[in-house]
This record gives C-alpha cells, structure tokens and sequence, in this order.
C-alpha cells in the first residue's frame, strides 16, 4: 500500500513532465505528426487518429471513447488528450460507436441499455471487435507498441472502457474511466451490487478512474438509470477482488478538494483507484498527465 501511496502522491504533484523523443518527419506511413486525420478499417469503419510532434519507433497507444450522443471529434475537443499526447509521447486514437443517438453515437455493450432505453440487437456492430480491430491495425503498420496499449472515455464511453476491460483485458496494459467506471452488468436480483457472471477478465488489469461528487447522470453512490444502479465504490471493490487485491481500501482526502480511493497489493503489480473530486459534476473530470503518468507505469 505504501508504494500506491507513493505513486499516487507522484502523480497528484506532478513531479517530472512526458518523455523527450527525438523528431521524426513521418511514423509509420498513416498518418502525420502534430495532425488529427481519419484511418480507414477493413472493414469499411474509421478512427481519429492524433500522432504526437515528436516521435519515433512503435508509441504508447491510448485510445479516447467519447460519450453517449458524442462523437469521436467531440472526445478529442472536449478531453484535450491531443496536448497530452504531444507532451508525454503517445499516439491517441478516437472512435465512433456503432449506434447512432442524436448527433452521435453511442456504444454497443451486450446486454446493457444505451440512454435511449434500448438493448443493443444482434444486428448492431461489434464495438469491441472495431477497437481490437484498430489495435491490430496499428500495430501492424508499426506504428504502437501491443504492450502498450491503455484506454479512457467519458460517460458512456466510460462504461465502455469498463467493458473491455471485462472482455479485453489481455490486449490493455489499464483502463482509466472517467464518469463512467463499472465492473460488469448490475445483478439482475440485487442491482446494488455487479453481477460477476458479466465482468471475467482473463488477466489482471490496473484501474484508475475519475469522478465528481456533483454527477446526478451516472452517481458515485448509485442509482440513477438501468445501466448503472451500483455505486462507483461498489466498482471499485470487485475491480479489486477481480485482481486480488489484498490491500485496501484506504482513503485519502487531499486539502477538501479530492478524495483518493486504493486498493494495493494486487496481482502482476496491478493497482485499483479512484479519484473523486468534489464538487465537480458529468464532466470530464480526469487529470490527464495524471492519468497518462499511471498508464506508462503499466505494460503488457
């Protein structure tokens, strides 16, 4: 527990800034430093795409999933994650779900209502496939490394990333939710607590979300719509059950204005966290060199 204390201190202070590279004019031929421009899967569907200024040989990858009604162009405006990828060296990439709603999408999890109030059919396309599909993609165009490849989204996109990590977890080195961190399906019986049967990962997996207090659309401490129900501290708990945790929780609150939730001691050096501010609402709440400072502590 004293090493997540340490390295969670280490990244709230902010002590060293990203990775130097060295310049490189052009990285794996599909797309250009400094630009956000869109990549074509095989199977006809395509991402947003940012590669940092200065980079060179396979990057980091981290993968931004937008909200429901949001778009892949909306996540990247609205998380500012491109800032960051530029500063700390990693390629950023943005999808658009399978489902239309609005002017958007939103994500097709199995089972799980989107906030239409509607299960995701058969018909729908495989939201997971298409995000595991862009990983093969890149790495086969040299362009990532598969060790490093993490995750994050806002809201809906959160609850996707939750989701990969249920189904995925081998091919993520961690996953950082922001309004949006679940571990499985609530239980049909009791919808305070995660039904197990709906979250399995294959491999431990490094956690770290964010959240505010004020979020009356997805609640820290549960309720709200069909989709959620379960508080994040209940997430949080079988995330670290999940890894065998055998630390925590300990908390911490930091001058009134943030209170850090840990669990330590888990499997394959994995960690288990939250970070919840006060006062702040559905939002992208996440500090993102925090957030990128514990993705590059993970690798596959």
């Amino acid at each position: 527990m004293r090493n997540w204390l340490l390295a969670c201190l280490s990244m709230i202070v902010a002590l060293v800034g990203g990775t130097s590279l060295a310049h490189a004019d052009a990285l794996c031929g599909v797309g250009k430093p400094g630009e956000t421009a869109p990549l074509s899967l095989a199977d006809g569907r395509a991402v947003q795409l940012y590669l940092p200024h200065d980079a060179k040989g396979r990057l980091p990858l981290v993968f931004v999933l937008h909200g429901s009604g949001s778009s892949a162009k909306g996540v990247l405006a609205d998380s500012k994650l491109a800032a960051e990828a530029d500063a700390s060296g990693f390629a950023l990439v943005a999808p658009d779900a399978a489902i239309p709603l609005g002017d958007g999408y939103a994500w097709n999890i199995p089972g799980v209502p989107t906030v239409s109030g509607k299960v995701p059919g058969p018909e729908v396309p495989d939201d997971v496939a298409y995000i595991l599909t862009t990983i093969d993609t890149l790495v086969q165009a040299g362009c990532v490394d598969p060790a490093r490849v993490y995750v994050t989204g806002i809201s809906g996109g959160g609850r996707m990333t939750s989701w990969l990590g249920c189904v995925a977890a081998d091919r993520f080195a961690a996953i950082a939710p922001v309004v949006g961190l679940r571990a499985g399906n609530p239980l049909e019986s009791d919808p305070t607590r995660p039904d197990p049967a709906t979250c399995r990962p294959d491999a431990p997996l490094s956690v770290l979300a964010f959240a505010g207090d004020k979020d009356t659309v997805n609640p820290v401490e549960g309720g709200g719509a069909g989709y959620w129900q379960y508080s994040m501290d209940a997430a949080l708990a079988r995330w670290a059950a999940l890894d065998g945790c055998t630390e925590g929780p300990r908390r911490f609150d930091f001058t009134g204005k943030l209170l850090v939730t840990g669990y330590g001691e888990c499997q394959d050096g994995t960690s288990v966290t939250a970070w919840v501010y006060h006062g702040r609402g559905h939002e992208w709440v996440a500090d993102n060199h925090a957030m990128w400072r514990f993705f590059e502590r993970h690798h596959r």
